[in-house]
């Protein structure tokens, strides 16, 4: 069976799997390289570049903290959305000398390269200088206003952060499509997707219906066996009724249900 979005269990569960997302080679591997001697220079540079990265990370996370805590979910969510909106829309091509021009308030040769770098980047004229970096790092870039990073180099953190989302999602519908076609059930499914959720930022998980986390639960509780239509979890219920009720968006279920709002319809997309 192939999971797509016209006919499958995960659209029929209600659930949809949306929100409002090179390694470097080692170095080592040359030959003819006296390691000893002319590898100190590039060290140090990378030394440098390493240690001025993470000081602008740290002191983003702290914004990012006191954001969090400042703002509502729905605020978070409406944030989340104007900011992908700035960095990605017609509003951002249209504006796009200006953010050529941009340069980090800075003398420092290691932010006035990567800047630089970044908006080469988006012209496709050079590798993302945001490329292999860790989610949650590529987040704190992409929604700090501050100033501190260009806007060409948040465009770079978001796109690296939607390669490296849709590749996650890629391997996990491959694995899904083996788990239904192997055992009938999607649990071990809806579980790499609770995983992945509750892993990322909270103004990412803030693009996602505020019950998102706790259907996913009931839903790896129920344990549900597509091909034989059997619930095999600890709950008995009525599956029929449980799966109506989701894709109707019924509000009354009970709390051992876990729902509480409308839930997405069928016809929303992975």
């Amino acid at each position: 069976m192939m999971i797509n979005s016209t006919s499958n269990p995960v659209v029929e569960s209600g659930l949809a799997l949306t929100g409002s997302k090179a390694m470097t080679t080692n170095p080592d591997g040359n030959t003819g390289i006296n390691q000893r001697t002319s590898q100190a220079p590039a060290d140090a540079t990378r030394s440098t570049t390493v240690s001025t990265m993470a000081n602008q990370l740290s002191e983003a996370s702290l914004r990012a903290q006191a954001r969090d805590a400042r703002l509502t979910r729905v605020e978070l969510e409406s944030l989340a959305r104007n900011t992908v909106n700035e960095l990605l829309s017609p509003y951002y091509t249209a504006n796009k000398l200006k953010h050529d021009t941009e340069v980090p308030d800075a003398d420092d040769p290691t932010l006035l390269a990567r800047a630089g770098k970044a908006t080469l980047y988006t012209r496709g004229l050079a590798s993302n200088p945001f490329s292999g970096m860790p989610a949650d790092q590529l987040a704190l870039i992409t929604y700090d206003d501050s100033g501190t990073f260009t806007v060409n180099e948040r465009r770079a953190a978001l796109e690296e952060s939607d390669k490296q989302e849709f590749a996650w999602r890629q391997k996990v519908v491959a694995e899904a499509e083996h788990e239904y076609n192997t055992t009938g059930k999607l649990t071990k499914f809806f579980q790499s997707v609770l995983d992945h959720y509750k892993g990322l930022p909270q103004i990412e998980q803030a693009e996602y219906p505020s019950d998102y986390e706790s259907r996913l639960n009931g839903l790896i509780a129920l344990d549900f066996n597509y091909l034989t239509h059997v619930a095999e979890g600890k709950k008995n219920i009525d599956i029929e009724s449980f799966i109506l009720k989701i894709l109707n968006g019924d509000s009354n279920l009970p709390d051992d249900e876990h729902s509480s709002s409308k839930q997405p319809q069928p016809s929303e997309q992975f």
